[in-house]
C-alpha cells in the first residue's frame, strides 16, 4: 500500500497544486479549489459518532468569524475510522441539526490507503504528521492553507479550533 502510494507520486500523479483539486460535495457537485485562490483554507476529515465531533462547534463559530474574511472551511467525512453515517445527506443533516453547520460539507471520503482522495494525497505529501508519519491517525485532523496555497499547518485530532485561531488570522 505504502509502495503504490510512492509509486503514484514518482509517476507525478499527485496534483501540482492546491488550486489544481477538485472534489464532490455532499451534493455530489465537483467543487474546484481554484475558486479558493487568494482565500486561507481549513480542510478537516470529520466524523459525525466521534469523541472529536463536539469540535464541529468551534469550525463553525471560526468559520462564522473569519468569513466575511476570506476563510473557508471544507469538512471531509470519512468512514475509515467506523465513525460516520452512511449517506451524505445523512451527515449534512446531523452537522446542521446538531453544530448549526453552514460551512461546505464534502462528499465522503478515504484519508489513507489505496483510494484515498487525492486532496489527502497532497495534503499529506505537503506536510507529515508527528514523527514524519503521513497517515491520518484519526478523525478532526486539520490542514490550514494559505491564501497562496500552501499548506501552513496540519493538526492533530486533539487540537481544537479554538487553539488554532491564531494561525488561522495570521493566515487572513
Amino acid at each position: 500500500m505504502f509502495l503504490s502510494r510512492v509509486y503514484k507520486r514518482a509517476m507525478g500523479t499527485v496534483a501540482p497544486n492546491f488550486y489544481a483539486l477538485s472534489a464532490l460535495d455532499a451534493k455530489k457537485n465537483e467543487v474546484a479549489f481554484e475558486q479558493f485562490r487568494g482565500k486561507p483554507v481549513l480542510i478537516v476529515n470529520v466524523a459525525s459518532k466521534c469523541g472529536f465531533t463536539p469540535q464541529y462547534d468551534g469550525l463553525e463559530k471560526m468559520y462564522q468569524k473569519y468569513k466575511d474574511q476570506g476563510l473557508e472551511i471544507l469538512g471531509f467525512p470519512t468512514d475509515q475510522f467506523k465513525q460516520e453515517l452512511a449517506t451524505e445527506d445523512d451527515i449534512v443533516s446531523f452537522c446542521r441539526l446538531n453544530y448549526g453547520v453552514s460551512f461546505p460539507i464534502m462528499a465522503k471520503v478515504e484519508v489513507n490507503g489505496d483510494n484515498e482522495h487525492p486532496v489527502y494525497t497532497w495534503l499529506k505529501a505537503q506536510k507529515s504528521g508527528l514523527l514524519g508519519m503521513t497517515r491520518i491517525k484519526w478523525n478532526f485532523e486539520k490542514f490550514l492553507i494559505s491564501k497562496e496555497g500552501e499548506v501552513v499547518h496540519r493538526y492533530s485530532s486533539m487540537t481544537t479550533p479554538e487553539q488554532i485561531e491564531k494561525d488561522v488570522e495570521a493566515v487572513l
